[in-house]
């Protein structure tokens, strides 16, 4: 019983280690054509996707102040930008919109540069 106690106190502090905070940090600012575009074609179904569930959308004005806890690689320059921040580092970044088919295709790359793996769809009610 007690061996049994410690393998899985084990497994959970284990599992702890490895849990990333992950977000993709959109950087936009107002009358961005492109920024506008992208919530056209993908802003409401980003939140539906194993992307949106490993990684939640967090907009940003690239105007203001970066988020409390987050360092970047270099300066903000063109919106949009799109920031993969992990545990509050830059890991990648997709600087433009290049479009439904491409941005798809650029994201994964981000997600498998840094080595994060997708979490599952989330299951979408009514």
């Amino acid at each position: 019983m007690r061996a049994s106690l410690i393998a899985l106190f084990l497994i959970f502090s284990t599992t702890a280690l490895w849990a990333q905070d992950v977000r993709l940090l959109m950087v936009e600012e107002d009358g961005c054509v492109w920024c506008a575009r992208w919530e056209s074609d993908i802003g409401t179904e980003y939140p539906k996707t194993a992307e949106g569930a490993t990684a939640p959308l967090l907009k940003h004005n690239i105007r203001a102040d970066l988020p409390d806890g987050v360092t970047l690689k270099r300066p903000l320059q063109f919106t949009p930008t799109f920031v993969l921040i992990v545990d509050g580092q830059e890991a990648e970044r997709i600087e433009g919109y290049p479009g439904e088919d491409f941005f798809w295709g650029l994201l994964a790359r981000m997600f498998n540069t840094a080595k994060i793996d997708l979490l599952a769809k989330p299951e979408i009610t009514g």
